[in-house]
């Protein structure tokens, strides 16, 4: 009777801690995540996020859920940083050029001739950002950081050819940066979302834009251009973020999953769809017979990498603004593109 005694209480021993961990997931808290971008819901952030979010949902034992708002559904394309610092949405897509002077540090992506693809180059962007987004970014939790492919100018009734043709004309830039090469070249830069972009072009408000080339259709912006310069002018630094009391709030397991779903792997994942179908874009152009794609020579990328040398100054200079080095911190950059062969 004592042995028997003795086994049956070494079973339930056992068994104690095995039958204590059920309550701990059974009362797990179930999270729902309201995912926000601002282009329409056919373009591949959509399936991005979607795809990301299926993931994140497996990854916490279907603990965590969420629904994906696109199209400014739930505010402004410039509003999507401060939409999930102040949690009207829960992680956004925010491009940071948007809000000119806001991200001086990872506006070093922006500078004019620097990446020539988004594949590697977001992979090169996320691992040098990383070092400094707790700083910058420190309203939220950073989630990942990548690239649209690059962008260029087109127009609407004349080439953009050399940085002289600039002056005297209204353009929309796709970001602070690009406005600022607008205005030190002589040119008056219009502010608009992507979405504004086609009806500034139909007005008049504007004779061109700065824009990657797969969104051209997606936009109808293809509809009222036609010159289009065929260079890695600049690309567009975009990252999503994540409130950050919605994050604190998650248990372990699920912030590990987050964490899990916010790494330099991940920022290739969401830039791979994206980066296709901009690059796609030079097919789809090109192939319309009312439309100019010309390419400049080794003469003009020069040109226009003096005509814009001061945008590095300039940059430099905020930068110190913040206490950061500007040199070290450039440096960083184009280190890690010429590891994922990225550097133009």
């Amino acid at each position: 009777m004592r042995l028997q005694n003795i086994c049956l209480g070494a079973a339930l021993a056992m068994a104690a801690p095995l039958h204590a961990a059920v309550p701990s997931q059974a009362q797990e808290k179930p999270v729902e995540l309201k995912l926000a971008h601002w282009l329409p819901a056919g373009h591949p952030q959509q399936k991005s996020m979607e795809e990301w979010g299926e993931s994140l949902n497996k990854a916490s034992g279907g603990t965590i859920t969420f629904k994906v708002f696109p199209a400014q559904q739930l505010g402004k394309a410039f509003d999507h940083y401060d939409m999930a610092r102040d949690g009207i949405a829960d992680v956004t897509y925010v491009n940071a050029g948007f809000q000119p002077g806001r991200f001086p540090i990872m506006g070093a992506g922006e500078l004019p001739l620097l990446i020539k693809n988004a594949k590697g180059g977001s992979r090169a962007f996320d691992e040098w950002y990383r070092k400094y987004a707790a700083a910058e970014m420190k309203d939220v939790k950073f989630c990942v950081g990548y690239l649209l492919d690059p962008g260029s100018f087109h127009a609407k009734a004349r080439k953009i050819t050399m940085p002289e043709d600039v002056k005297g004309m209204k353009i929309r830039p796709a970001n602070a940066t690009m406005g600022n090469m607008v205005t030190e070249l002589g040119g008056t830069n219009v502010q608009g979302a992507a979405p504004e972009v086609r009806d500034l072009l139909e007005k008049g408000v504007i004779e061109a834009v700065t824009f990657p080339w797969g969104s051209l259709t997606l936009f109808g912006i293809d509809k009222v251009t036609k010159y289009h310069m065929d260079v890695p002018l600049y690309v567009t630094t975009l990252s999503w973020v994540m409130n950050k009391d919605k994050y604190n709030g998650m248990s372990d397991r699920q912030k590990k999953a987050v964490d899990d779903h916010c790494n330099n792997e991940w920022a290739e994942r969401i830039a791979i769809p994206q980066a296709d179908f901009e690059n796609g874009g030079h097919a789809k152009i090109g192939a319309l017979g009312d439309h100019e794609v010309y390419s400049l020579n080794a003469d003009q990328v020069a040109a226009w990498r003096k005509a814009t040398a001061p945008l590095e100054t300039k940059w430099a200079d905020a930068v110190k603004k913040t206490g950061g080095d500007p040199k070290a911190i450039l440096d960083s950059l184009k280190s890690s593109l010429a590891k994922f062969d990225a550097a133009f």
